[in-house]
């Protein structure tokens, strides 16, 4: 079939890094794809040798492609009003009118189960009387589920930490620990840089461009101001990243033994990673991540130190406690291991796709 995804971007490592995902997976199955978003500047790092089947477009380029078999909006974005009439038209000319499918966020609420599959009819607009379908990605079997490689834990296998760590310039020194940084601005970032600084265990953590890095370099200098000997003993040292291609990112997943990682798309690596993670979960005004993150922790049932140190690490309560990488691993193996009995998300949404096509008539 051939896919329109479109994609507006909020988090440009987040949602164009969810939707190029699922494009790329859809042309490894044999699908066409055209990707159109509003901001796609992050695809010259974070794909930059693009994929075969895989053609991007600005948002609003309509003519001269009328829609194809599927159109996917990412995470509700609102379609263009021409696209929208080009459904519509396309509806009329063939007597039932191409999938319309809304991609929605990754959640564990309960609400996923329920909703996943549902129609929702487009009331106004020149696609009045058509009608979208919601394909909710989530945890549970009931879901659209996650997105998955066919070769991720043959890769994974394959992969060689020590010689991807000297790629870096970084030594891998036995006994040292090796954690990643990926986040937004934590306030518990000053207490675990000084936590992790007189632990007796050696720690680099592996700061990712932008955001983290800068969150890294300023937390230090606040800790350098208030206790200039904080890291006498140098147990720390903080290795900034440059921008990482998703394979990339993936691969310092895989050589971590701990993984701090935000948003939806790097939750799911994580988790694919198969190392004790840490999630910072989008921060809403309305304070709706909280029970966001609430769902997660009872599905992925960590234990109790784990627990506390993601609402703190969240900013939600309590206080930071102590990392202890070797009692939160176990379960996120069993988390994979429940997430590995389950379809990927690519191969339910081309199986979703073509029944919802069908099932819907013109208007």
């Amino acid at each position: 079939m051939l896919w329109d995804i479109f994609c507006k971007v909020i988090d440009n490592h987040g949602d164009i890094g969810v939707c190029w995902r699922l494009a790329a997976q859809l042309a490894a199955r044999g699908e066409s794809v055209r990707l159109r978003a509003d901001d796609a500047s992050a695809l010259a790092w974070m794909a930059p040798q693009g994929c075969p089947g895989v053609k991007v477009l600005p948002w609003d380029a309509v003519q001269p492609h009328e829609p194809g078999d599927v159109v996917v909006e990412a995470f509700g974005c609102e379609l263009p009003e021409l696209f929208q009439a080009a459904i519509a038209a396309k509806t009329r000319a063939q007597g039932r009118q191409p999938a319309w499918i809304n991609l929605e966020y990754l959640t564990a609420e309960s609400f996923a189960e329920r909703c996943h599959g549902l129609a929702s009819p487009v009331l106004s607009g020149p696609a009045a009387g058509l009608a979208k379908r919601f394909f909710y990605p989530g945890f549970a079997p009931g879901t659209g589920g996650l997105l998955r490689e066919p070769d991720l834990l043959q890769c994974q296998a394959r992969f060689d930490r020590d010689a991807w760590l000297l790629r870096q310039g970084i030594a891998p020194e036995p006994g040292r620990r090796f954690f990643s940084l990926f986040c937004y601005e934590p306030a518990a970032l000053d207490r675990l840089l000084g936590q992790l600084a007189r632990d007796p265990a050696r720690t680099c953590l592996l700061a990712t461009a932008g955001r983290a890095s800068a969150a890294a370099a300023a937390a230090i200098d606040r800790m350098q101001s208030r206790e200039p000997g904080w890291n006498a003993a140098e147990r720390l040292a903080v290795a900034p990243l440059p921008l990482l291609a998703q394979p990339e990112f993936d691969h310092l997943l895989w050589a971590c033994d701990l993984n701090f990682v935000r948003g939806e798309d790097s939750v799911v690596r994580a988790l694919w990673a198969g190392k004790p993670l840490v999630w910072q979960i989008y921060p809403q005004e309305d304070k709706a991540h909280h029970a966001k993150l609430d769902a997660f922790l009872d599905w992925l049932a960590p234990p109790a130190s784990l627990r506390q140190f993601h609402l703190a690490w969240n900013g939600i309560a309590g206080v930071l406690p102590p990392v202890a990488p070797s009692s939160w691993g176990a379960c996120v193996q069993q988390a994979r291991s429940r997430l590995l009995a389950q379809e990927d998300l690519a191969t339910q949404l081309v199986r979703f796709a073509g029944p919802a096509a069908a099932r819907e008539g013109a208007p």
